[in-house]
């Protein structure tokens, strides 16, 4: 799957399987969103991968 320069959406990712789907679209070159109640997980990933979380 290509997923360069595409946005991505990814819920509950602050941690977990989320957490890890979002690493690897931006891995593989996606922006990626993060959508989480545990905003501090949300946030930290969103650092690590340069994406945003909500």
């Amino acid at each position: 799957m290509q997923v360069q320069g595409q946005a991505a959406i990814v819920t509950g990712g602050g941690s977990g399987l989320g957490a890890g789907t979002a690493r690897a679209l931006a891995a593989a070159g996606a922006k990626v969103a993060l959508f989480d109640v545990n905003e501090e997980g949300a946030k930290k990933v969103a650092a690590e991968i340069g994406g945003i979380a909500v």
